[in-house]
This record gives structure tokens, sequence and C-alpha cells, in this order.
């Protein structure tokens, strides 16, 4: 970009290094060309965007943008999954983004001990999700309505009655149903948590983000050594054969967003903004929001 137009320096990820073949034919934000900055045996995955829309005031405005914000997540993940298949990976915030390569080696150099301890803890592990929700109503999760009494109430006021049963056996359904799936929640939770070295629990996803009809109870990341994946994954195929009134999703395996520390410098000179949201959260998270 000209300097017409000003660029700043995106950064997906902090990684060993790796061939830079991985990137090659991959496009970062904005189908920009990706570029490896690296500092001693530290690389930061970075790629040029236009300054206009990441400081402070444009970030803002774009964050309601949820075209816009659909499309930086998209590619800010397939970067970092794609350096995770070849090497171990940070995965940096959402639109971490800073004002030139020379202030990100700067950033590598100072938390070189940081990164590197953060590096060696993940090394050779990846994340799976699970999340355990109740049954939406058409899978029995609570009685259909009854149809019969949707008229107009009668003198007697046998139609209101009906109305007030149907909403109390629905209201009783739904608790019995929420506090089915809190139990095997409960169950699931600890026997995964044999497989995995680390858990971190989010808080429960809404409806409207996951286009479940089901109510979330648990949103959990589990980073699993990667020896141990196929046991968890067995172990969750035993647990979701036998779910009865609930339902169970796995997800992965992804590169360890919910266990890559703060590695962002915590000094903001040279940065030039960043921010957090879905699909990929704030720490880089798929699973939302830590409870």
């Amino acid at each position: 970009m000209s300097a017409a137009h000003p660029t700043v320096r995106y950064c997906y990820a902090i990684a060993r290094p790796f061939p830079e073949e991985v990137l090659r034919g991959l496009a970062g934000v904005r189908d920009a060309e990706l570029r490896p900055v690296r500092e001693g045996d530290l690389v930061a995955v970075t790629s040029p965007v236009p300054a206009a829309d990441f400081d402070e005031s444009a970030l803002r405005r774009n964050l309601e943008d949820l075209d816009w914000l659909a499309g930086v997540a998209r590619a800010h993940s397939a970067v970092v999954d794609a350096v995770a298949e070849r090497a171990a990976t940070l995965p940096l915030r959402l639109a971490t983004v800073y004002l030139d390569e020379d202030r990100v080696r700067a950033v590598l150099r100072g938390g070189r001990a940081r990164f590197a301890a953060a590096l060696d803890r993940i090394t050779g592990r990846v994340e799976w999700g699970v999340k355990v929700s109740t049954l939406p109503a058409d899978r029995g999760g609570r009685p259909r309505a009854d149809r019969s009494g949707t008229g107009h109430a009668d003198a007697s006021g046998r139609s209101g009655r009906s109305y007030l049963r149907r909403r109390m056996a629905e209201r009783n359904a739904r608790e019995t149903g929420w506090r089915r799936a809190a139990e095997a929640a409960d169950r699931i939770d600890r026997e995964l948590s044999e497989l995995a070295e680390d858990r971190r629990q989010y808080r429960p996803q809404s409806t409207r983000l996951t286009g479940s009809r089901g109510e979330n109870v648990l949103n959990v990341a589990y980073l699993v050594a990667e020896e141990r994946s196929a046991a968890f994954v067995d172990r969750f195929a035993a647990l979701r054969d036998a779910a009865d009134g609930y339902q169970v999703e796995l997800t992965g395996p992804w590169a360890p967003y919910s266990f890559a520390e703060q590695t962002e410098d915590t000094d903001d000179a040279g940065r030039a903004g960043q921010a957090g949201a879905e699909p990929v959260t704030a720490n880089g998270s798929p699973h939302g929001e830590v409870s």
C-alpha cells in the first residue's frame, strides 16, 4: 500500500520457527500477503492492513459490522490453524496490530522468556471443546403445547385453566431438563478432565450465537496431549452415546487458543489497536468468554 494509504502490522500468532511454505497460497485479513517476522527462535505471523481500519475509533465502528468481523475472524483462524499444524503456536487476540515490523520485533525481544514458556506448555498439545445443552422442545426437551385449549375461554373458564396447567407443565419440564443436563455436565466434565492437562470453563453461549434451540449448560475447553487425543475422543463418544434427555457436542482439535496466556506486550507504545469478538473471542478462543 502506498504512503497515501499507510498500513500497520496485523499479528495473528507467535510460533516456533516453521517452513515458510506453510504460508504459501494462504491469504491474511483483506487478502493481504502474510509475512513472518523472526526474532531469534520466535516468529510472529503478520500481514499489512490499512491503518484507517484498525485505529481505536475505526475498530469501534467495525466491531458493529458483523460482515467485517466475520471476515477478519475467518482469516485470523485460517492463518493460526495452518501454522499450528506445523509448529507450536500461540494465537494472538483478534485484531492485534502494531505500527511496524520493528515494533513487532521489539515485542518478541521483550517477551521472549514469557513466550518461550507458553510455547513449551502447549507444544504437542491440542484444544478440544465440549458443550452440554438441554434438548429442544421437538426432541423431548419440554412438552408441546396442547392446541386443544387455544380457543376463546367459555363461561366456565376451562380454557383459562387449561392454559395455566399447560404453562406450568412446560415450566416444570424446562426445569427438569436443565437439572438433568446440569447433573450430566458435572459428570462429563469430571471424566474428560481425567484425560486433560488443563481445562478452561466459559460462560454458556446464548442460543442467538450458537443457533441451537437447546440451552447451553456447560461450555469447556480442554488442553489434551496429542497422544491422548484418541482416548479423549473415545471417552467423549461413550458419554455422548449414554446421553439421555440432554445433548453433547465436541469440537476440535484446535490450536490451544484458550491456553495461550496473555501474550501481547503489556506496554502499549507502538500498538495501533486491539479488539476481540465472536466467533474468535478476546483471547482467540472459539468458545466464548471465560466464566
